[in-house]
């Protein structure tokens, strides 16, 4: 069946000579995988919406296995993001993350907001930390690894302070603290900060000031989280590092 769906392009794969397999998570119809045929020709109509990170309409006959895409048109191309290194890295970021923690054909409109708004995020400032950060978090749930970060993840109790522990997957509350030695301390302002991180839409969050140095620690704890918890490699996780220590 024909289907109209909107959506974004996550990856490309080259097939034959002159045509492309292109990953797209839609809010419809979650993420699919479909031939677009004739897409590698310079002259073609498909060349255009089926780069990475385009947004567009996508007339895709829906297939359990490999669909088609029949044809499309371009709505937003990022185009800020495809100009800046950085921008593009962290798009390939959550890109390859959504691909990897997402199921085929299992539509989210709630997460394909949230990844729309992020990337419209990342194209339009220059510092994207906390919206990498508050996606990650709603991925890390469709996942099924999130971290318990509104109560103490041992007792309960919702009383501050808290320390984060890797190891027990989220916060421990003072009394519960001794059960990880290498928990992490933090403010209170920084516990109420996952918990807003998690739970809150992009839409609803203004300007979030944070210190550098707390900055990095979140940072910090995210990714030696996904590192435990996560079980897939990321190529573009990694670029994004060394891009760090060249800055």
């Amino acid at each position: 069946m024909l289907e109209k769906l909107q959506g974004i392009v996550m990856k490309t794969q080259d097939y034959g000579e002159t045509h492309k397999i292109v990953t797209i998570f839609t809010g419809q119809a979650g993420k699919i995988s479909a031939i677009a045929r004739g897409a590698k020709k310079p002259k073609s109509r498909m060349a255009a919406v089926t780069q990475p990170f385009i947004y567009g309409d996508f007339f895709v006959y829906l297939k359990s296995g490999l669909s088609t895409v029949q044809q499309g048109d371009v709505i937003n191309s990022f185009r800020r993001v495809r100009e800046d290194i950085m921008k593009t890295a962290y798009a390939a970021y959550i890109a390859e993350l959504t691909d990897k923690l997402t199921d085929s054909h299992s539509p989210d409109g709630y997460l394909f907001n949230q990844l729309y708004r992020t990337m419209n995020w990342i194209a339009e400032y220059e510092d994207s930390d906390i919206p990498i950060m508050m996606y990650e978090l709603k991925l890390f749930k469709k996942g099924g690894f999130a971290p318990a970060v509104d109560r103490c993840v041992n007792c309960g109790g919702r009383e501050m302070p808290f320390a984060f522990s890797i190891a027990e997957g989220g916060l421990l509350c003072a009394k519960c603290r001794h059960i990880d030695s290498q928990s992490i301390a933090l403010s209170d302002k920084l516990a109420r900060l996952f918990y807003v991180f998690s739970e809150v839409e992009l839409e609803r969050v203004g300007t979030i000031s944070v210190k550098e140095e707390n900055k990095k620690l979140l940072r910090d704890i995210m990714d030696a989280y996904y590192d435990h918890y996560g079980g897939y490699y990321l190529k573009s996780k990694r670029f994004l590092k060394q891009m760090d220590k060249l800055n």
